[in-house]
């Protein structure tokens, strides 16, 4: 990138025209940990340092407006901001979609949000609820928007009907190639929304450029905004390996490496790998497999050393940004370890996001396609990809309408 692209947020705090629409307005402030200015301000703090502004509310979600809750399904309580003396809601606590009197409390919101590029992350599904509800209580909505890190890129199936939940916010493939702003256009035009809507956003984002390829690395701090996205590398195979949690396999949580690797006590990963290149080796494109060895501090197999897989993306002569598909590669490490053992205890049976009645893996993927397709011993690749090409080609052609880069 030739120059350091500007955030929403930089560009409101900077520019006293782009705030004037708001003056007089009560304004609430939805963020997170990556909230952040260019000079690593937190949005709340920089806002409410402002004259013209004022800030009567805040909200969090999940993980909490500062990021104090490491693992998933873990609350967050409403409370009272001790230094700017507001209120701060919790839309991952007792509720997921503000209240009646939530809503009272502003005039516009201010969405920041950081966000990862893929269907699952609930950022995206907190941005559709707080529209919906500021269409229902006629506020306004400003987003102010971050780059995309995972970048334009477009893979995996689309949500099936019926199958919406926390991290399905609606009929988009697992790897949807779209900013927050761009995602808040989307919801407004499919879900037919009466909503003053406004996008304040970047400038000089390019998506395609190299090395960054949607985040601009070098030129801006990365803040994790989730206590498992630590850095680029994890955003970029997030699409796959997010499938994990709707397994027994450990997706590295405990390790330093989160979301970047995966594995178990019980698996051969040499052998894992080495099927996975003789079942499909173009899904294995744009990035390098490495066996190794890890044992979680918590979570899944916590204390236990486990053989893995760790998912490389970071070296220039490494990774393909536009050959790598994460969730190809993660569902044929699947398909891999049942052709392996049969009976290989793979899908995990729990309450994720507090869905009782559906695998936490159909959630995920937002249909029951791929397990269907990985538990099928004579389903080959090519069935998986039928599916997965025309839904791609689908979403290419619709979210053209709705991009702002």
């Amino acid at each position: 990138m030739t120059a350091t692209p500007r955030f929403g947020l930089d560009r409101l705090l900077q520019d006293a025209g782009l705030r004037r629409p708001l003056a007089g307005r009560r304004l609430a402030l939805l963020a997170h940990p990556a909230s952040l200015t260019r000079g690593l301000e937190h949005a709340l703090d920089a806002l409410a340092a402002l004259p013209d502004l004022k800030l009567s509310a805040a909200f969090g979600p999940q993980h909490g407006l500062r990021g104090d809750k490491q693992d998933n399904m873990v609350e967050s309580a409403d409370y009272l901001d001790p230094l700017h003396r507001i209120p701060v809601f919790s839309l991952y606590g007792e509720v997921r979609r503000p209240t009646a009197a939530m809503m009272d409390s502003f005039d516009v919101l201010l969405v920041d949000l950081q966000d990862l590029g893929c269907r699952i992350y609930t950022f995206i599904t907190t941005l559709r609820y707080v529209l919906e509800a500021a269409a229902a209580h006629r506020k306004a909505v400003w987003v102010l928007d971050r780059p995309n890190p995972a970048g334009r890129p477009v893979e995996g199936t689309l949500l099936r009907p019926g199958w919406e939940s926390f991290v399905g916010a609606g009929p988009l493939p697992m790897r949807h190639g779209l900013t927050m702003g761009e995602l808040a256009r989307w919801f407004v035009a499919t879900l037919k929304l009466d909503v003053e809507l406004e996008v304040v956003a970047m400038q000089g984002w390019q998506p395609d450029a190299a090395p960054g390829y949607g985040w601009p690395l070098g030129e801006r701090s990365w803040i994790n905004p989730s206590p498992n996205a630590p850095n680029l590398s994890m955003a970029r195979a997030y699409a796959g390996t997010v499938m994990l949690e709707g397994t027994t396999l450990s997706e590295g949580r405990g390790t330093t490496r989160p979301l970047e690797l995966f594995g178990a006590p019980d698996i051969d990963a040499h052998r894992l790998i080495a099927d996975m290149r003789s079942l499909a080796p173009r899904w294995l494109a744009g990035c390098v497999l490495r066996e190794c060895w890890f044992e979680p501090t918590f979570h899944k197999h916590a204390g236990k050393l486990c053989n893995g897989v760790q998912i490389h993306v970071e070296d220039p002569t490494h990774y393909d940004h536009a050959a790598f598909r994460p969730w190809r590669l993660q569902a044929l490490a699947f398909k891999a370890l049942r052709l392996q053992q049969p009976d290989y205890p793979l899908w995990r049976d729990f309450a994720y996001e507090y869905e009782h009645e559906r695998l936490a893996i159909d959630l995920i993927n937002g249909g029951e396609a791929l397990r269907q397709w990985v538990d099928d011993p004579a389903a080959p690749p090519a069935a998986l990809d039928e599916i997965a090409l025309a839904d791609e080609a689908a979403w290419e052609a619709e979210r053209a309408a709705y991009l702002l880069y």
